[in-house]
């Protein structure tokens, strides 16, 4: 790992890549969704201080938990420009973060222990699915059969397949 001298306050973009393990292209992205912020030169540079060294260790971090960049720039806005987040900072935002997080995992943890329930069928349409309906949300909201709502990208059935046309008429 490239070592950078303390004297040196400014980080280029590949010195800032080398040192925090992430790509340029990320950098580049991290700024555009402003988690870090550079200065331009003149002649058109980018220039981070060193604290974006720490900025986007907290940004990795927190993405490993799944925490959603528009939070984590919330948390980030919370900060005084140019200060280092350090301990405490990641402490109380990470405590913060945890109800968020236990609640993914309940609902990770629910989805493992139901996803055979409806693969049998394949058509996760079940008036009682607890992948596509849990707790019958549906069931609360209207009566009698409906077409469950297509997912944008989704793959369609192969022609010589009918897909499932109503919450009741499945298996």
């Amino acid at each position: 790992m490239p070592q950078i001298p303390q004297t040196l306050h400014e980080l280029t973009v590949g010195q800032l890549s080398a040192r925090s393990g992430a790509a340029v292209s990320a950098l580049h992205f991290y700024e555009a969704k402003g988690l870090i912020s550079s200065r331009r030169t003149s002649g058109n540079q980018r220039r981070y201080s060193r604290d974006a060294l720490r900025r986007v260790a907290f940004v990795r971090a927190a993405q490993r938990v799944g925490i959603p960049l528009a939070t984590i720039r919330e948390a980030l806005a919370e900060l005084p420009e140019e200060r280092t987040p350090n301990r405490d900072d990641w402490a109380r935002l990470s405590h913060a973060w945890r109800s968020e997080l236990d609640d993914r995992i309940t609902q990770l943890h629910r989805l493992r222990d139901h996803l055979t329930d409806c693969i049998g069928c394949g058509c996760l349409s079940l008036e009682t699915c607890v992948l596509s309906n849990p707790d019958d949300i549906n069931g609360e909201k209207i009566s009698g059969s409906r077409l469950m709502p297509e997912r944008k990208g989704a793959d369609r059935a192969p022609a010589s397949r009918e897909p499932a046309k109503s919450v009741e008429g499945c298996c």
